[in-house]
């Protein structure tokens, strides 16, 4: 337990500082350095698909490591949290020149995407080296998940209170009652962006250096309470599988290319909701002064729910679990047509156990995959590796390109920083962001995910199928041993 603790712990500030960059880099680009939507989504997009080519690149080089006296996957952890920390700290700091700031937040939100991938392949593959029981692995799913969702809970909170005045204008307070006009709809409520040390790039700051704390203290517990076991199944004898040749078999392995599709339509749903769910509140849904509270009503939701989900895919399965998903399109359908604080805080909660559905499930179920692609090649080893890098790879590729085109609608429509209410065009592409295109993706992958082969009884069979090929490879080896002995 304790090193299911540990293991969870670790992963956590990746979360943190996802979630504040998820729920908040998008208005902060927009509202405090004042970049326009355009080259917004460009930083969003070429960030994204810089840390999703960089999933591939870090699989064929961690497939190729050599084991070392702290395994062959935690080098790698430890090696990229300095880096890490430093470019997520720039990357919320506003220069003082304002010409370069496109290429200064596009180079350093890269850097971090990059790092934080040399972070995560590695960090999530080690689910494979924790034991080689599957209710093990899936509670050691369960715990990482929980501490997740929780780490996203903590950095969308302690960003949320840090930078809220940061967003509040009293202007727009005091005149949300009256009339729209011209000079109202066009005042700005955040002062010159060319002042770095104004309170609004300040609190951001702050707020960056608390999260770069609590990243160093999760790599350190990590380190501390996690030993990591070699590959329990293989031989001596046994090759790694070479990287091209990995990549093309999980391309082909049916189970993975069906959990992939289904849940890179899903998760790009969840990353618009989060990308777009602030901007919403503060000037489509007139929640301006509520905000933060509701991103801490999703996520405190989705971290008591997780248990839950937990407890429910084991007794009626993966596959069913997958329906709780949806339970989020309703109400955001609802919270569009009907903006409403009570019914608001009501969205919040339910897409809070949505989404933490959305997290637990290919997490749960991308081992299950990686056991039935064991049993086929079991001569093979290393394609962990392959099948976790390349599964972010196109789940951040598809996240990317879901922020970009949201970014680029905005500039389309005519999305002006810092002013009190956005024209009717901008507020109906932010509310088609949070309602339909997230309901007809996540219905999409929910469709895909019913062919998904795996079931709870092939899932037992593949089981006992890799106990049996665990004991005939320690029975080879002790055989070989032996001959050793006696020849000596």
């Amino acid at each position: 337990m304790c090193s299911k603790l540990c293991y969870a712990i670790g992963g956590a500030p990746n979360q943190v500082a996802g979630s504040a960059a998820s729920f908040f880099l998008q208005i902060y680009l927009l509202d405090i350095a004042h970049i326009t939507p355009f080259h917004a989504s460009l930083v969003l997009f070429i960030g994204k698909a810089s840390g999703a080519v960089t999933d591939p690149v870090a699989g064929f080089f961690i497939s190729k490591s050599r084991w070392t006296k702290i395994g062959r996957l935690m080098p790698w952890v430890l090696a990229c949290t300095p880096f890490t920390i430093v470019s997520y700290f720039f990357m919320w700091y506003l220069p003082p020149f304002v010409s370069g700031r496109v290429a200064w937040y596009l180079t350093f939100y890269c850097l971090f995407q990059a790092l934080t991938t040399l972070f995560q392949v590695p960090y999530s593959a080690l689910t494979m080296f924790l034991s080689t029981d599957q209710r093990d692995r899936d509670s050691a799913t369960a715990y990482r998940m929980t501490m997740e969702v929780l780490g996203t809970l903590i950095g969308a909170a302690l960003q949320g209170q840090i930078v809220a005045s940061a967003h509040v204008s009293p202007h727009c307070a005091v005149n949300l009652s009256v009339n729209t006009t011209d000079s109202w709809h066009d005042t700005p409520t955040i002062p010159d962006p060319s002042d770095p040390l104004s309170h609004q790039a300040k609190v951001y700051m702050i707020a960056a250096g608390v999260i770069a704390g609590v990243y160093l203290l999760g790599t350190v517990v990590l380190f501390l309470g996690v030993k990591e076991r070699d590959d329990p199944y293989a031989l001596n004898s046994d090759r790694a599988i070479p990287f091209c040749k990995g990549l093309a078999l999980t391309m082909k392995h049916g189970p993975y290319v069906k959990l992939t599709a289904s849940f890179l339509l899903i998760s790009t749903a969840v990353q618009l909701e989060q990308g777009n769910f602030v901007l919403f509140c503060t000037h489509a849904a007139g929640l301006r002064n509520h905000f933060q509270y509701l991103v801490v009503t999703i996520l405190v939701s989705a971290v008591v729910s997780v248990p839950f989900w937990q407890k429910f895919l084991q007794r009626f399965g993966k596959k069913c679990a997958a329906c709780g998903i949806s339970w989020m399109i309703p109400f955001a359908v609802m919270l569009v047509t009907i903006p409403n604080l009570i019914l608001a805080y009501f969205v919040a909660f339910v897409s809070g156990l949505s989404i933490a559905a959305s997290l637990l499930l290919p997490w749960s179920m991308l081992p299950d995959v990686v056991d039935n692609f064991r049993l086929q090649n079991p001569h093979g080893k290393g394609h962990e590796t392959i099948f976790y890098s390349s599964y972010v790879f196109f789940t951040k590729m598809s996240a990317g390109i879901g922020l970009g085109i949201s970014a680029a609608g905005l500039e389309f429509t005519g999305y002006k920083p810092g002013i009190c209410r956005q024209s009717d065009d901008v507020i109906l592409t932010l509310k088609l962001l949070i309602g339909a295109v997230p309901a007809i993706l996540i219905l999409l992958g929910l469709f895909i995910l019913l062919f998904y082969p795996i079931t709870e009884e092939s899932r037992k069979e593949t089981k006992l199928a890799l106990e049996e090929l665990r004991r005939s490879h320690q029975s080879t080896e002790n055989l070989d041993s032996h001959k050793r002995d006696t020849s000596v």
